[in-house]
């Protein structure tokens, strides 16, 4: 059969209470040394028996587990008093100025002052610390100038490459122009011996800049003839008119071909490209 549930209450029997609490306490102490070596927790426990005697067990040291307890019980529990609260702030206070002067110490001591306090180890120590810490920063500012030399060198290419695109546009700008320059070249010359040519003269003699002068001559009074005369005066009269006529038109056509041919003598010496073969074809019209 299995155990019967116990009853928990007070023992009367009293050598049945000294029996069960020496049983239980030592469970109880064996429970409280393997919750601290598994969870790696700091355990501490205290009790008292009913004769007063003290039976204790903590892993570290009861004395720092009783200080800690009641400084984070003071911490936790809300402040009841402004005294109790100036009294909390004054701790506080006291801590962090005894903190301050350990750094403004170690301070000195790794700036080279008040040394002279130090033992050798002590020195020794130190010395270690200050090689430490020169040489993280020895490895800090190669790190920091290998990382700019990358960046300078990279500027450098781009730098680089960008002056070899502009040196190619400089050549081709440069060929440019030469070709520019002999094409032009060329025209000038073709003016130049356009200019230095003799001026267009007709066929017939007439000079293009001579300038053309007409005038109309007044009819002579003509004496009156005979009857038996006036049918010759009056063909002889109409024969002169339509000669008067004709050689007003072949002035007409002169004076047009004149002002054709410096039409195109003006256009040919203002740019020589733009001669076309319709103005000839014109002129010849």
């Amino acid at each position: 059969m299995g155990r019967g549930k116990i009853v928990i209450r007070r023992i009367d029997n009293s050598t049945s209470r000294q029996v069960t609490f020496s049983k239980r306490r030592s469970g109880l102490l064996k429970k409280a040394k393997e919750l601290s070596v598994l969870c790696d927790a700091e355990v501490g426990v205290i009790v008292f028996s009913s004769t007063g005697k003290l039976y204790d067990h903590a892993n570290t040291s009861m004395k720092s587990i009783i200080e800690r307890y009641s400084k984070q019980k003071e911490e936790c529990q809300p402040l009841l008093n402004p005294a109790s609260e100036v009294k909390l702030w004054k701790r506080e206070a006291a801590s962090l100025r005894k903190e301050l002067q350990c750094l403004q110490e170690y301070h000195r001591q790794l700036m080279g002052e008040e040394l002279s306090g130090l033992s050798i180890k002590n020195l020794e120590n130190l010395e270690n610390k200050l090689e430490k810490s020169m040489k993280g920063v020895r490895i800090k500012k190669d790190q920091i100038l290998t990382d700019e030399i990358k960046e300078l060198s990279q500027k450098g290419n781009l730098i680089y490459q960008e002056n070899q695109e502009l040196h190619k546009k400089v050549d081709l700008i440069s060929q440019e122009n030469a070709e520019l320059r002999k094409v032009y070249g060329e025209r000038n010359v073709d003016e130049a011996n356009r200019a230095s040519r003799p001026p267009y003269t007709v066929e017939n003699g007439y000079d293009l800049h001579a300038p053309i002068r007409l005038q109309l001559s007044q009819p002579q009074p003509q004496p009156q003839p005979h009857n038996s005369e006036a049918p010759a005066s009056s063909m002889k009269l109409g024969s002169r008119i339509e000669l008067g006529r004709q050689a007003l038109s072949r002035q007409d056509s002169l004076v047009n071909a004149v002002d054709k041919i410096q039409y195109l003598k003006f256009n040919t010496s203002q740019d020589p490209l733009k001669y076309k073969e319709e103005n000839i074809k014109a002129f010849c019209l």
